[in-house]
């Protein structure tokens, strides 16, 4: 018989060992040799965090107590993972795109970066959490008290209150040394998930081996197991209710999505999007095992135990009972695995939760003047915050459990935390799925449901008469029945869990759309929302800011605060380099402002990362696409609000003249934008090159001849690609102007062709030409040198933008109705339908945007066409990228 204190070294041992794993990975990791720690295989394992002792002793009991039902707590991630992967993708390539840091950084962000939504999510979460975090500490000291009723020589009476103390105590030290370590986003928690990875295979590990003990060793095997199951005399007491089925499952699944822990694994230390697609099979599998022997364990425990025994421990009980020490052992480190792993993570993401949107918000306003601005460094103030958040949220878990006194089933008591975070479902799925979510609905949803699961399950979680007096829960408030937690509204009969599930969900999602149907979200929001719904269009860094009044001097000093000096002198360095700008202050660019941000919301949350930018900017401004694409979406609801009020047929006809007049402004505005962007890159790259070889030149007179042949011809090189986009661009100005010369004369189109072939180089071999010189055989009168201008561009695009693994393009010639066309196929993946409408404008362009060019050469195809008296257009639906060159017959050429 194993004593207490041996059982107390084996889990320091333990322990001990987790820390070397931790360390270990952590140090692999700043080393570089990280490749294996961001495996898909890792990630799965991560997950199971979701198995906490709830489902490793808890599940046992619940199946003791209600049959089958245990198995809605796996069947709701299991339909989430395999049904919902889409969902889970979307969510997560929008952790990854908008560097979201927890469940409360994705919501605020979403409606419009509102830190007062953070905040009440931050509250919710570490409410909601407290229980499950006590549940955990619950079942490492009923564990212990198992092991001392065994064992004689200990006492552990009124020291179960002292145990979870010390339990307590010994994770909080575990979670301040590796969940604090770094604050930006990108850096993931790598000794934490790979301790969490381990202990996901000892728990499962531990279960199966007491269920493979319990199958084959003490039931006699798998078919006298099964008969006793059928026979046991508990089993007609196992009925399935089926409106507490179904809120169950639905509760297991949103939990998986909503729960701080679960987001943290699940979202925020993804390493690759890619690895869901294992984890979405991998995952169930995984739960599938936990669950396999629970039944088994559950009845053997009813049948071999004495009565009154308490079934959230048979899973060690039962081995003790049979004397088998080592394996009791073995299963008390996988619950003590379950356990911790579970606080770990939660902890941490309840700290980071916590200090980003609570105490840095409160520590900044408490700064004079600009609270990024302020002596002393905000990186040591952060870390300070989470670290101390880490001891109150635990500290709170202790609370909860000692007021509660700990008596009450794990199951229960984990479900009443699963109702809990559920009410983030509403505004977390309305947020990415509909773009009208408004903040104003959120806050009202999240208000209501939470407080209608205060009254109706997390008060009454303590006991009668210990929050909730005795006569309120039988009479309701001030005498109102249909106040009782119990029977809310009048409405009784129903379990108490789906009731408190149902009037919060209800009422929580009901609100939630109600108020955003009737408000009018702010463009912040607008934009955030159309951010977050279409993120597989938008995964790009959107424009957020002007320039405004920022000094790079003052973003340097608020980074360095932040990032660390080190750190954000890499950020700055790059970004200067990036655009250009000797030394390593960029200029404040909206573009590099959006960079910045993100960057520092992966240390205080995207919400106080903003505020915190807009003080030293002075303002917060979109892009002039992004507020037309408002203005717009703006003045069609305004239109439609005016047509039910007046029923006005006039100003029906205003508002759509103003509709068109918008939009035409809109594209005017694009592209604006597009020509000032595209031109000042394509001439500042080349002039950039020039100036610094020729300033080497200049400053090294030791060079040897090689190098400043080197150096001479790249400036040559650059010099040439300078005087080719000035050419194009004079070009592309004289045909929209109208002052080009053409000259006619009569050429044979397969000569155009072959012209055309030579000056591409299409010969070498890279693309695969397919011609019928046959059909080619026609005299034209045009200008053959500006058609074959045409045709180079087209061969060239082929060349340079077909994808497939043997590019082949085909040429091919017809006359139609009088006309001759041209036609150019290759076997790639074509132009997007998005940017069909776009390739023929001035600096478009086609495919991949690092193919180089500056976007000028279907624009001046148009023109020359236009000229020619023919036209120029995309054939979509041809498998591949095709165009089509439209000649007018030989009659209407030679009348030019």
């Amino acid at each position: 018989m194993a004593s207490l204190n041996l059982l107390i070294a084996v889990c320091m041992a333990y322990g001990a060992a987790l820390f070397l794993v931790a360390f270990g990975a952590e140090r692999a990791a700043l080393r570089g040799r990280s490749g294996w720690l961001r495996s898909p295989i890792v990630y799965t394992l991560s997950l199971s965090i979701y198995c906490t002792a709830w489902t490793f002793y808890g599940a046992v009991g619940f199946a003791a107590r209600s049959g089958l039902e245990y198995m809605t707590i796996y069947i709701g991630p299991s339909l989430v993972m395999i049904g919902w992967f889409w969902g889970l993708r979307k969510i997560v390539r929008i952790g990854r795109s908008q560097r979201i840091t927890s469940v409360a950084d994705l919501i605020s962000s979403r409606y419009g970066k509102s830190n007062l939504l953070a905040v009440a999510v931050t509250l919710i979460a570490v409410v909601g959490t407290t229980p499950y975090i006590a549940l955990q500490l619950q079942s490492v000291t009923q564990s212990f008290a198992v092991f001392a009723a065994a064992d004689p020589t200990a006492r552990m009476g009124a020291e179960s209150q002292t145990t979870a103390l010390w339990v307590a105590a010994g994770l909080a030290a575990f979670t301040v040394l590796f969940g604090t370590r770094n604050l930006d986003a990108n850096e993931r928690h790598h000794g934490v998930v790979m301790a969490i990875a381990v202990e996901a295979v000892v728990k499962l590990c531990a279960l199966l081996a007491v269920g493979i003990y319990v199958v084959w060793g003490l039931g006699g095997g798998l078919g006298e197991t099964l008969a006793r199951i059928d026979a046991s005399a508990r089993l007609g007491e196992w009925h399935i209710a089926n409106g507490r089925w179904s809120g169950l499952i639905f509760l297991a699944g949103a939990a998986f999505l909503t729960l701080p822990r679960m987001f943290q694994v699940l979202v925020v230390e993804n390493e690759d999007e890619r690895h869901l697609r294992t984890a979405s099979w991998a995952f169930p599998g995984y739960v599938m095992l936990m669950s396999l022997f629970v039944m088994p364990i559950a009845v053997a425990g009813l049948s071999t135990l004495p009565r009154g025994s308490n079934p959230d421990m048979f899973v060690l009980t039962l081995p003790l009972s049979q004397g088998q020490t080592g394996l009791a052992v073995f299963s008390f480190i996988g619950g003590f695995s379950s356990a911790t792993s579970m606080v770990i993570v939660a902890a941490i993401a309840l700290s980071t939760m916590v200090s980003n949107h609570i105490v840095m918000p409160i520590w900044l306003k408490l700064q004079p003047g600009k609270g990024a601005m302020v002596s002393g460094d905000v990186r040591h103030v952060v870390i300070l915050a989470r670290r101390l958040s880490i001891v109150g949220v635990l500290f709170l878990g202790y609370l909860y459990y000692h007021l509660s006194g700990g008596g009450a089933a794990l199951a229960a008591i984990g479900l009443i935390s699963f109702s809990g975070v559920a009410q983030f479902l509403p505004p977390l799925l309305g947020g990415i799925f509909w773009r009208g979510g408004a903040r104003s609905g959120a806050l009202a949803g999240l208000g209501a449901g939470f407080a209608i699961w205060l009254w109706c399950l997390f008060l009454p979680s303590f006991g009668e008469g210990v929050v909730i007096p005795a006569e309120v829960m039988r009479h309701g408030p001030w005498g109102l029945s249909w106040l009782r937690p119990y029977a809310l509204f009048g409405i009784e009969g129903l379990d108490p869990l789906v009731h408190g599930v149902l009037w919060s969900m209800l009422i929580n999602s009901g609100l939630f759309a109600g108020i955003s149907l009737l408000s009018f979200p702010s463009p912040m929001e607008r934009l955030q929302g159309a951010q977050f719904v279409n993120i597989f269009q938008h995964s790009a860094s959107p424009r957020g800011w002007e320039g405004g009044t920022a000094q790079s001097e003052d973003l340097m000093v608020m980074a360095q605060r932040l990032l660390g000096a080190r750190e954000a002198q890499k950020l700055f360095q790059r970004e200067a380099e990036r655009q250009g700008v000797q030394g390593y202050l960029p200029e404040p660019t909206g573009e590099f402002l959006q960079v910045l941000e993100r960057e520092l919301s992966g240390s205080v949350g995207a919400a106080t990362a903003h505020a915190m930018v807009g003080q030293i900017v002075g303002r917060a401004a979109v892009s002039v696409e992004d507020l037309m694409a408002v203005a717009d979406e703006t003045a069609q609801i305004m239109e439609y609000s005016s047509q039910l009020e007046a029923k006005s047929a006039e100003l029906a006809r205003t508002a759509r003249q103003l509709r068109l007049a918008n939009e035409k402004l809109t594209q005017l505005s694009v592209q604006k934008d597009a020509f000032l962007s595209q031109i000042s890159h394509e001439l500042r790259t080349p002039m950039t090159s020039i100036r610094s070889f020729s300033e080497i030149l200049r400053d090294a007179p030791d060079l040897s001849g090689e190098a400043k042949s080197k150096y001479a011809q790249i400036i040559h090189d650059e010099a040439k690609r300078l005087t080719r986009l000035l050419d194009d661009l004079l070009d592309l100005s004289v045909l929209e102007n109208g002052q080009v010369t053409l000259n006619q004369s009569r050429v044979r189109l397969g000569d155009v062709l072959d012209h055309a072939v030579h000056a591409t180089g299409a010969e070498d071999g890279r693309l695969s030409l397919r011609r019928t010189p046959a059909q080619e055989d026609i005299w034209i009168d045009t200008d053959g040198d500006r058609l074959a201008q045409v045709f180079i561009n087209l061969i060239a695009n082929a060349r340079k933008y077909c994808d497939a693994e043997a590019p082949v393009l085909r040429i091919s010639v017809r006359r139609a109705e009088g006309q001759l066309i041209v036609d150019f196929i290759d076997n790639g993946s074509g132009v997007e339908t998005s940017q069909q409408a776009m390739i023929f404008e001035k600096f478009a362009r086609i495919g991949d945007q690092k193919a180089g060019g500056a976007g000028l050469g279907l624009a001046i195809c148009r023109e020359i066409m236009l000229r020619l008296g023919g036209a120029i257009s995309y054939l979509p639906g041809q498998g591949g990228a095709a165009f089509r060159v439209v000649l007018p017959p030989p009659e209407a050429l030679a009348a030019q």
